[in-house]
């Protein structure tokens, strides 16, 4: 499954901390206290693997608070990091919480999303394992619909042969992709749903139940003939064969092992749930202090019962994030602060950081822009200057407006490249070569006025 699931008896092999750093260097600029934190997280949860059994019991993951304004890489971080770990991994918001007694979500969905989340990974994986046989059944009953097998008589035995032999040109002419627009008639298995509404989508998920999963395993899927084109077949009969090979009940197992060992729950805006945020101090606090409560034994080690069987919290890495900039870490109430141990401050983005974020990352905005227009046959190239400029206008928007971090750097190239993109399609097999005094003219004068900043920039 994953590189850190499978490392040999005799060592701990896997990404190191340095690893992880190097890696998420590669689409996140600076933030280096941050990315040791969560490297040296995810590395502790391999080590725990290869600790004694007693003594394994004993270690919990150490979650993280991350605490920085918006826009300064604490989703990205964490969303990177499963994404190059392979583990499981849920964002949520914890303002979409309620205290549990109230309308609304309550914490345990993200636990059952998470759940469903190594569940769809585990099937993904073994579906690759099994994609060749599948593609080889899906050919033999496309053939089949194109070809039915003749009834073995004694009349009709010489006939064999040319059916064989008819049988191969097709399977030919199929891998070729000659047949693709013929249509055949296939059995296509459709699961039945009776017409049944009991709960709303929130009383669903505080239950933990899927009524449709519930039903559709009484009721046998209906079959019915359906005419359609190959190349539309292929897709449905590979589904349907796939459902054959796949042991849904050994991956529903496999899937809740990974959530409990390997799963990362990311919980944004914890900041806005702590006392002193926007919402008042008084009233019942049934969004803040009563979500607070409910995130306790959850970020300590409990039990949450899903649809496919009971996941216990211990071991999963919670990472929790917030700008607290209206209220502190501080506020939170104090035994959600002890389940918080590991504190990283991020740090607001400079203008020479902004500079990298445009070019250095995989995924940096110029290469982003560039890669758009070339679609159009449109060549962007960008003067060292310029790239100054516009890294230098979206500093000191953030330092004069409401700080956003790297998210200010796209407004203001979206506006700085409106004109270019809309006349992208009449300027095909040109280069526009984009200099200072062009981000001058399109930007100085916004940007120095502060009311025209507020709401264009």
């Amino acid at each position: 499954m994953s590189a850190l699931m499978e490392a040999p008896d005799d060592q701990i092999s896997g990404l190191t901390p340095q690893q992880v750093v190097d890696e998420l260097d590669k689409y996140i600029v600076g933030q280096t206290n941050a990315k040791r934190a969560v490297a040296i997280a995810l590395r502790n949860r391999l080590r725990c693997q290869y600790v004694d059994e007693e003594m394994r019991l004993e270690i919990k993951p150490k979650n993280i608070l991350m605490i920085g304004p918006t826009g300064v890489g604490k989703t990205e971080i964490s969303r990177r990091l499963a994404r190059l770990t392979t583990c499981p991994f849920v964002k949520v918001e914890a303002t979409k919480f309620t205290e549990v007694g109230y309308v609304g979500r309550d914490v345990e969905t993200m636990v059952r999303d998470l759940v469903d989340t190594a569940i769809d990974m585990i099937r993904e994986d073994e579906i690759v394992r099994v994609e060749d046989e599948a593609e080889r059944m899906v050919i033999e009953e496309i053939l089949d619909a194109l070809l039915p097998p003749a009834p073995a008589t004694d009349e009709e035995a010489d006939k064999e042969e040319s059916a064989a032999r008819t049988r191969e040109k097709l399977r030919e002419k199929l891998a070729a992709g000659e047949l693709d627009e013929r249509f055949i008639e296939i059995t296509v298995e459709e699961p039945v749903m009776p017409q049944i509404e009991v709960f709303s989508q929130d009383g669903m998920d505080q239950m933990g139940i899927d009524m449709g999963d519930v039903l559709s395993g009484l009721l046998p899927p209906s079959r019915k003939k359906k005419k359609i084109r190959i190349r539309e077949a292929r897709n449905v009969l590979f589904e349907q064969v796939v459902d054959r090979l796949v042991n849904m009940d050994e991956v529903r197992q496999e899937g809740l092992r990974l959530a409990e060992e390997m799963g990362i729950i990311f919980i944004d805006e914890i900041d806005k749930i702590a006392a002193g945020g926007r919402e008042e101090l008084g009233g019942p606090g049934v969004s803040r202090q009563g979500v607070q409560r409910d995130l306790l034994p959850f970020l300590e080690g409990t039990t949450v019962r899903t649809r496919y069987g009971a996941v216990s919290t211990e071991n999963i890495l919670f990472i929790a994030a917030g700008a607290f900039n209206m209220s502190k870490p501080s506020d939170l109430i104090p035994e959600l602060q002890g389940r918080l141990p590991i504190r990283v401050e991020l740090d607001s983005l400079t203008a020479s950081e902004f500079r990298r974020i445009l070019t250095e990352p995989k995924d940096a905005l110029i290469a982003q822009y560039k890669a758009l227009l070339a679609t159009e046959g449109l060549s962007v190239e960008f003067e060292p200057k310029a790239i100054d400029a516009i890294a230098s206008i979206a500093y000191e928007l953030n330092q004069t407006t409401e700080n956003i971090g790297a998210r200010r750097l796209t407004t203001v190239m979206e506006k700085l490249m409106e004109e270019i993109s809309f006349d992208a399609d009449r300027k095909r097999g040109e280069t526009v070569l984009i200099d200072k005094a062009y981000v001058d003219a399109r930007l100085a004068g916004i940007a120095t006025d502060p009311d025209l900043a507020r709401y264009i920039l």
